[in-house]
């Protein structure tokens, strides 16, 4: 997988903790921080998910059938 540096910013308290958390465990803050955002990620996808089931059940939006899609692809 290719990687990319990123320069952050982070508020003195949570750069502070990361370092801890970073060396009581022995790994790497750039390691944790890419956990923490896949985990981050994973809970948006299932609010995003949420609320878009929401919306079909109020009937705002169009369900696309399986068929048509199958037929695009």
């Amino acid at each position: 997988m290719a990687v990319k540096r990123l320069n952050i910013t982070l508020e003195e308290e949570l750069a502070e903790e990361l370092e801890r958390i970073a060396k009581e465990l022995g790994e790497k803050k750039s390691r944790l921080i890419a956990k923490a955002l896949t985990f981050y990620f994973d809970y948006l996808d299932t609010k995003i998910a949420e609320e878009r089931l929401k919306k079909l059940e109020k009937g705002e939006t169009d369900v696309i059938p399986a068929e048509e899609v199958f037929k695009e692809l």
